[in-house]
């Protein structure tokens, strides 16, 4: 079923799309654009923010990954579904992501490691998805005109009321200036010690620890976690909310600042307070994603919202320490102002799409961040060394 699309009048109210046979589910944009198609998954309603995914693969760690919170995700790849789902993919237990949107029906899974349909994967997690629309269409409207605010409504009886709809879409404030962060954290203090999955062994068990890591959960992605702990790291993970004095209370050897979603001048209203008192203890300091941004708040820079953002595993990255360009992982709405930068941090990397600020450094202390997602879950694995590089630094300050 094609999805259609409506064409706006210049009242107030929009006239909406008519509902074709056979759809029990619906996207109203806050424009008034009424996208229809087959519901899959919860039968529920969803607000938030429309992106696109441009990956090919790891539809289940797209859709359990805490940075897309207040959003859904239209995968502009056709097959989602392919190879159903399983215990392990998941980088949180609840997934945070609004819903799904699909150019084509859920078929049986075909993997080895499938344990389940994704469309009861889905509905065991209350996401709802839509499919049979035209995502290259919605894409590219995306592309052009930013990510809009909508409703992801499905029902199998087939009755929508798309005024109310509408209306909540249109209501609904948006990601910038949005604190996500708090929604998704831990609520209390754990120790990680699961290391990176091998193929016919599964995830192994951190042996005997080299380095004592806090790592700030803004939304981190568990496999963020096990890269740490492969590299010896043993991990004492702090919800969103901690002090310095709650980090610096366990003597790390180094501080990471994780992923998550929403605005980072909303979650840095009390993050980088903690951070600049990290900061002031000379400790090695790694930031991924929003834990970059707010790195670069705390040093006394500013961050912007992005058109569209950036959202797949295909992102050319230069790194310009090394000189080289990496493929990367990448899932972000707002960036850091590459002209804000203070005088002592310098940036690293650089998008080679759109040219944004992709990686910095305080010059002379041990302190970096980028803006990707170097645990590449999904995505390729360019970017492993940057945790080798994070554990170089703290074995430096040890020695």
């Amino acid at each position: 079923m094609p999805a259609e699309t409506a064409t706006l009048s210049a009242t107030d109210t929009p006239e909406f799309a008519p509902k074709p046979d056979g759809a029990t589910a619906a996207l109203v944009l806050a424009d008034g654009t009424v996208l229809w198609g087959r519901g899959a998954g919860a039968e529920v309603t969803r607000v938030g923010e429309v992106c696109f995914n441009t990956a090919i693969t790891g539809y289940q760690e797209i859709l359990t990954d805490p940075s897309y919170a207040g959003q859904m995700v239209t995968f502009t790849f056709p097959h989602i579904g392919n190879v159903g789902a399983n215990l392990e993919d998941v980088e949180t237990t609840t997934p945070a992501a609004c819903g799904a949107i699909l150019r084509a029906d859920i078929t049986e899974p075909s993997n080895f490691r499938a344990v389940s349909h994704l469309d009861g994967w889905l509905k065991a997690h209350d996401l709802p998805a839509l499919t049979g629309v035209d995502t290259r269409r919605l894409s590219r409207r995306i592309r052009d005109a930013g990510a809009p605010n909508a409703v992801l409504s499905h029902n199998a009886d087939g009755v929508f009321d798309l005024p109310a709809l509408w209306n909540q879409a249109r209501d609904w404030p948006g990601l910038e200036g949005m604190d996500l962060a708090k929604d998704v954290s831990c609520t209390q203090a754990y120790q990680w010690e699961e290391t990176r999955w091998v193929l016919d062994s599964g995830y192994g068990r951190l042996g005997e620890p080299k380095f004592k890591v806090v790592a700030i959960d803004f939304g981190i992605k568990r496999n963020i976690l096990r890269c740490l702990a492969t590299l010896g790291c043993a991990v004492t993970v702090l919800p969103a909310t901690a002090t310095a004095e709650e980090v610096l209370s366990h003597s790390p050897d180094g501080v990471f600042l994780s992923n998550g979603p929403g605005d980072p001048a909303a979650t840095g209203v009390y993050a980088v307070p903690m951070i600049q008192g990290v900061l002031a203890a000379d400790v090695p300091v790694f930031g991924i994603c929003l834990g970059h941004q707010m790195l670069a708040l705390a040093l006394g820079a500013k961050t912007k919202k992005m058109h569209l953002g950036h959202h797949g595993a295909n992102h050319p990255i230069k790194d310009l320490t090394t000189q080289k360009v990496e493929i990367t992982s990448q899932n972000h709405g707002f960036v850091v102002d590459k002209d804000s930068l203070p005088a002592n941090v310098e940036a690293t990397h650089f998008s080679l799409f759109d040219g944004t600020l992709a990686g910095i450094r305080v010059k002379d202390r041990p302190i970096f961040s980028v803006q990707y997602h170097p645990e590449a879950s999904p995505g390729p694995q360019d970017s492993h060394y940057l945790f080798q590089r994070f554990v170089d630094l703290m074995a430096a300050r040890k020695g």
